[in-house]
């Protein structure tokens, strides 16, 4: 089996919910990552983040993203999964589209 990264993003304007429904969706996501092919996730913390380009005279580091990203990266699920259909099947149920949300599937190279 290979190791594939679902990169979770969500809508940058989300609309604000109450406490019993997002509890309701964490139970959601916990209980996704319970599958027996779900190998490891996290939240990523509620900061921005930086961002390192190159420039001329060495490496520049901003604050980011940036004001017109539309998507916000929120966690990852490494998961394990035959190739990538099989990955993309196995993310279909993920509750985080059922959110509104959007994954991105990569293979973890040398997996």
């Amino acid at each position: 089996m290979s190791q594939y990264l679902l990169l979770l993003y969500h809508p940058r304007t989300n609309a604000p919910v109450g406490p019993e429904e997002m509890q309701k969706a964490l139970e959601k996501y916990v209980a996704w990552s319970k599958k027996p092919f779900a190998k490891d996730s996290q939240r990523l913390a509620d900061e921005p983040g930086k961002v390192i380009r190159p420039q001329a005279g060495g490496p520049r580091t901003t604050d980011g993203p940036f004001s017109e990203t539309k998507e916000l990266l929120g966690g990852y699920y490494i998961i394990e999964a035959e190739n990538y259909d099989d990955a993309v099947a196995r993310t279909l149920d993920h509750p985080h589209l059922e959110y509104g949300g959007t994954i991105e599937v990569r293979h973890v190279f040398g997996s």
